[in-house]
């Protein structure tokens, strides 16, 4: 049971009660009218884990999940409940009854708060099928709705079927060259007549991974499109496009590479070496090709693009977490948003090129703020209300936008590189006590430079609220050999040569 402060416990239950009485009505009047159904289909949950025992069970799996569900990480639990699914189901069950069973369960734990299609409709059947040599292995069977998962749950899932193969003594799976070139021909008839994959994959990717998934990823017909070549092979049931299986591969296995690497050695699984070289090659691939082109392919019209990759004047990346931001929720300057005039704004869906997919832009005032243009040919740093009501009808140009805040646990999430970021203020400050407490500490370096130690501490210990003036800065990088203030470094290496000499 979900435990609600003791607070809101009478708030909650007037609620809960009010929803009860409001289902009783509904049902006497489905009773009155003769319906098919005489009462309210829809069920209450309490918690994710009892919405995944009514969506997908089975029965009796709600306690374990919250027995479990504060000792294990996400996944860790999914992996512990499949396993505990197939052990008890043993000669209760079909085992494919209890593979798939296992499947949609970890599934919907992996897909919080479990509200999706995916876990119930997103995988068709399981099935024990036949290798050439007469071995059995599994197939997992996916349909259109496991598009409502994200690319690392579908890479998680077919790791989990790979777990469950194994603990059922099963065989790789072997694929036969025709089948390998259906694929392959699927995957290019669906891009070309029904729609685009997150990534786009090159065909030798794509061979080597069904060469080495040890699993076959097949599915139901999702779209009335036949496949143009390789059709009536025995062991693939249907000629037409099977987009849910294409999804898993492309956008799941292919496209999230490195996070599948992460969770297979986390988990310490044999038989994935062979990702470590799809997840460099296709990191080499997606980085080699033209961001800028796959940015304005993927634009919807109307929708506005405020910058391009590695473009100076769109955001400067800045890693860090405010009260607001977090995991996919971005930080950005409301300055920033009053400048753009509203078309970003608090809860604003952003696409970006990292760490992820994209984020939510919510307000942050201890970031770099942007930088405008005037109608007079003054540059002016819009940092406060004030500043932008005197000059927001006399913008000409944004020359700079501003930091974007960026959280450390994205990063991890998303299993990327850190990527270099531009000096500021959190920078300054270590740098600034490094070289303090080397000089002999607060009250020392004070009197050394007639500063106030209680100002020098400030300078240290909040350097995004409290920041040194000219002067300080100035004397603080004479003396103690620091870096000048980030708010007083301009961007010097995006000036050429003759404006250097112009403006000396």
């Amino acid at each position: 049971m979900y435990r609600i402060p003791p607070e809101f416990a009478e708030y909650y239950a007037q609620i809960v009660e009010k929803v009860k009485e409001e289902y009783r009505r509904a049902s006497e009047v489905r009773k009155k009218l003769g319906t098919v159904v005489d009462k309210v289909e829809t069920i209450i949950a309490e918690d994710m884990a009892e919405r995944v025992e009514l969506l997908v069970g089975p029965q009796g799996i709600a306690e374990k999940i919250r027995f479990l569900k504060n000792k294990l990480s996400r996944e860790r639990l999914a992996f512990k409940l499949a396993e505990d699914i197939i052990y008890s189901s043993i000669g209760k069950l079909k085992e494919e009854v209890a593979i798939k069973q296992a499947l949609c369960t970890a599934l919907a734990v992996m897909t919080p708060p479990c509200i999706t299609a995916a876990p119930s409709e997103g995988i068709a059947d399981v099935k024990i099928k036949k290798n050439p040599d007469g071995s059995s292995y599994l197939a997992v069977y996916f349909a259109g709705p496991i598009r409502a998962a994200g690319g690392t749950e579908l890479t998680a899932t077919v790791i989990l079927a790979d777990s469950i193969r194994r603990l059922l003594n099963l065989d790789r799976y072997k694929p036969t060259e025709e089948e390998i070139k259906r694929f392959k021909e699927e995957l290019r008839t669906y891009v070309r007549m029904v729609s685009r994959f997150q990534y786009n994959v090159p065909d030798h990717l794509v061979e080597k991974a069904l060469r080495n998934i040890p699993i076959e990823i097949t599915g139901i017909p999702t779209d009335n499109i036949l496949a143009p070549s390789y059709r009536n092979l025995p062991r693939v049931e249907t000629n037409y496009l099977r987009g849910g299986a294409l999804r898993v591969v492309n956008d799941g296995i292919i496209g999230r590479a490195r996070k599948a690497l992460k969770l297979v050695e986390m988990l310490g699984l044999s038989g994935w070496e062979w990702l470590q070289e799809v997840a460099e090659e296709f990191s080499k691939i997606h980085s080699a090709s033209s961001a800028e082109e796959s940015y304005l392919n993927e634009v919807i019209g109307g929708r506005p693009v405020f910058s391009l990759p590695d473009v100076f004047g769109g955001f400067r990346l800045r890693y860090g977490r405010s009260y607001n931001t977090g995991m996919a929720a971005v930080g950005v300057h409301p300055m920033t948003m009053k400048v753009l005039e509203g078309y970003i704004a608090t809860g604003t869906q952003l696409k970006l090129d990292y760490p992820g997919k994209g984020g939510v832009a919510m307000p942050v005032d201890t970031i770099e703020p942007p930088r405008v243009l005037l109608d007079d040919g003054s540059v002016v740093k819009v940092d406060n209300d004030l500043t932008y009501a005197e000059v927001k009808n006399k913008i000409v140009k944004i020359l700079f936008l501003g930091d974007i805040l960026i959280s450390f646990g994205d990063c991890i999430e998303n299993n990327v590189e850190l990527r270099p970021v531009g000096y500021c203020e959190e920078w300054w400050a270590l740098e600034l006590k490094k070289e303090i407490t080397m000089a002999g500490g607060i009250e020392k370096v004070a009197r050394m430079l007639d500063m106030n130690p209680g100002r020098l501490k400030l300078l240290v210990e909040d350097p995004l609220i409290f920041k040194p003036t000219d002067r300080e800065a100035l004397r603080l990088s004479f003396k103690l050999k620091v870096p000048l203030h980030p708010s007083y470094c301009c961007f010097w290496e995006n000036i050429s040569i003759k404006e250097l000499v112009m403006l000396r």
